[in-house]
């Protein structure tokens, strides 16, 4: 397993980072969250005052922050500027505003960049929304987690601080539609990639149905 790259894509709420995070922890390898790291420059920029709806802005601070990010599935490491993100990157403000700053394509160019980096020789479980098709394409396992609307917009509300169920289901469609339509890297299915319906599975069982496609696949 030392080489092995598990790609894990899927929208928001489809259960993608407590899969991850126990896929790796049953299989001893690292894991990354990438959505953090969009995450974590768009708090970054919100707390410097830039104008998000402005790309020009977003792209001209794209490189200032520095980000730490690490890869142990039980213990959550995000820092900007050595300043601890963890919590403060999952509030709603920075959820409303993530979309706009992840569709710039210098944010996207760096952190691609950093994330094969983390990457390096394998051996790491990596979530996000466009792994298998474009941070890590040669991955041996590719898996597309989906779920039902309402399942999604529960599971977010269950992460998020400040926010209702109902907010989170208006939220996260305005999301997969930006995510899906954005010219840069947009949320796509890798064509090889499993689809995994997580709706009415709870997460043991999510864990389970991965690690027979790993089994599988490698």
């Amino acid at each position: 397993m030392t080489g092995l790259v598990v790609a894990m894509d899927g929208p928001s709420g489809s259960g993608k980072s407590s899969a991850s995070r126990g896929v790796a922890r049953a299989l001893g390898l690292r894991y990354l969250d990438t959505g953090a790291m969009y995450r974590a420059i768009t708090w970054w920029m919100l707390q410097q005052g830039v104008d998000l709806t402005d790309p020009g802005a977003i792209a001209a601070r794209a490189l200032d922050p520095v980000l730490t990010l690490g890869t142990d599935p039980d213990l959550a490491v995000v820092a900007v500027d050595g300043v601890d993100a963890v919590a403060p990157i999952r509030t709603a403000e920075v959820t409303a505003a993530v979309s706009a700053v992840s569709a710039v394509p210098e944010v996207r160019h760096r952190l691609v960049a950093e994330q094969r980096e983390i990457i390096g020789s394998g051996g790491i479980v990596v979530e996000g929304r466009d792994i298998g098709t474009v941070v890590a394409p040669g991955a041996a396992v590719k898996i597309y987690l989906t779920a039902s609307a309402d399942a999604r917009a529960l599971r977010r509300t269950a992460e998020l601080t400040g926010t209702t169920v109902a907010a989170q289901r208006a939220a996260m469609a305005r999301r997969d539609t930006l995510d899906s339509t954005r010219k840069a890297d947009p949320l796509a299915k890798a064509a090889d990639a499993v689809e995994l319906d997580t709706t009415a599975l709870n997460l043991e069982e999510v864990i389970a149905e991965i690690l027979r496609v790993i089994k599988e696949k490698a």
